[in-house]
């Protein structure tokens, strides 16, 4: 059950940075990403609303801090994410960036988990597969900015991956209310100082709520995954999801894989098979 909810997260984290991908064809990134996560927001106000009003009283407690430090690590890695893109090669940042699923195992088994020897083989390909499905481009002069920028990511996302897992063991909704509300907030901080939320209009609300709650889906499939356990597990098996929005690519808009990717959705899926079994 809990490879198959992990690998579920990235199916639609996967899906959900595809068409998030294609609204930043017309909205800047950083619009995007605020948009998204301030709807899904909303969402989970709904959520928690009807729970309190059933009878369920937010209790305070030890998610507090670890839905702060996931929400601050998950906007810092998308913005510094974002950046790199900006100003270098997707081929040099992504991969660096994936390399963050490397935190929660190594944060993981430095916590008492004691992954067997098959499941280190299946974390080794499928890691591989990763790095090589995100098209690593290895020729060429590269700046050191857009490297230290997606390394700061890779770090970032890494630690909002285990901070999300240890906030769900006491409190899955709440962790993640917790987490949006704190991103959330630095975006609107954001938009007030600039005055401005991207140029996004009414009719782009409403694919920027599915992407949101696509993103919170993953969230929770993932905290689920990784709280009932071993979070160096689920979080290699949920960082899968570049295969997923390279596989959208393919089938929807034709996009051609290059030899080095094709491999690497190889590797990441015999990875995820042995991880499995």
């Amino acid at each position: 059950m809990l490879s198959l909810l992990a690998l579920a997260s990235s199916a639609v984290w996967g899906t959900s940075d595809y068409f998030g991908g294609t609204m930043t064809k017309r909205l800047p990134a950083v619009a995007v990403v605020g948009l998204t996560q301030g709807l899904a927001f909303l969402l989970l106000c709904c959520v928690v609303l009807v729970r309190v009003t059933t009878g369920h009283p937010v209790e305070w407690g030890p998610w507090v801090p670890w839905a702060v430090v996931a929400g601050l690590c998950g906007a810092s890695g998308l913005v510094a994410f974002y950046t790199a893109l900006a100003s270098g090669t997707m081929g040099v940042v992504a991969p660096i960036a994936s390399m963050g699923v490397l935190v929660p195992v190594g944060l993981g088994v430095a916590s008492g988990e004691t992954p067997s020897s098959w499941v280190w083989v299946g974390i080794a390909v499928a890691v591989l597969g990763i790095v090589l499905a995100s098209g690593p481009e290895v020729t060429g002069a590269v700046s050191p900015r857009p490297v230290v920028l997606a390394g700061v990511a890779a770090i970032c996302f890494g630690l909002a991956l285990f901070s999300i897992d240890r906030g769900s063991r006491e409190s899955l909704l709440m962790t993640l209310w917790g987490m949006r509300l704190t991103s959330v907030s630095l975006f609107a901080i954001a938009a007030i100082m600039l005055r401005s939320v991207g140029g996004a209009s009414r009719t782009d609300l409403v694919p920027l709520a599915l992407i949101g709650s696509a993103d919170l889906l993953a969230n929770a499939l993932f905290a689920t995954a990784s709280s009932r356990g071993q979070v160096s597990i689920a979080a290699v098996l949920g960082s899968l999801y570049p295969v997923a929005t390279i596989l959208l690519a393919r089938v929807l808009i034709k996009e051609r894989l290059r030899l080095v990717q094709q491999v690497g959705v190889g590797f990441a899926l015999a990875g995820a098979a042995i991880i499995s079994l």
